[in-house]
């Protein structure tokens, strides 16, 4: 009995993109750099298109979008990781995420793939000491030859700075 139960809570949890040995992660770059995000976050990926300015943000947020009535906020995640910025290119997208109960896109070079990382390809992040912040950085997976960010979107959005940005304008 017990085994159909574990085989049933095995199906759901495949069923919601997550396996026994792992999860599944939406990666992307930023420059040469590797990123992912929890696929169950991403609502979708949008190609990159203009957006409305609002004045007196911060560079990080680029703007709002208009997505089907829900006004979106936009953020530049090269700047908000104080990356150069570079121009838009044809592979530039817009991946729409849910960060708390709130959704939000980001702006990333390019989307890689979707990824099923094993649990054993996972480490928490490195320490570099209380001077340098990686509380937005989940861990670090391997995939093949590359080494992969993986986001805590809740760090790095973080809905309570959005709001006091918002807010403070």
């Amino acid at each position: 009995m017990a085994t159909a139960v574990d085989t049933a809570a095995s199906e759901a949890d495949q069923q919601a993109g997550l396996s026994a040995a792992g999860s599944q992660y939406l990666t992307f770059t930023l420059g040469e750099e590797h990123y992912g995000v929890d696929i169950l976050r991403v609502q979708e990926i949008k190609g990159y298109t203009a957006v409305t300015r609002i004045p007196n943000t911060p560079d990080f947020i680029k703007g709002v979008l208009n997505l089907r009535g829900t006004i979106v906020p936009i953020v530049d995640l090269r700047n908000k990781f104080g990356m150069a910025k570079v121009e838009a290119t044809m592979f530039t997208v817009i991946v729409v995420v849910v960060v708390r109960d709130r959704v939000m896109g980001i702006v990333v070079d390019a989307v890689s793939d979707v990824l099923d990382i094993a649990t054993k390809d996972i480490q928490p992040p490195p320490n570099f000491g209380a001077r340098v912040d990686t509380g937005f950085i989940h861990s670090m997976a391997k995939s093949g030859d590359k080494l992969i960010t993986l986001l805590d979107i809740d760090r790095v959005l973080s809905v309570d700075e959005f709001e006091q940005t918002v807010t403070s304008a």
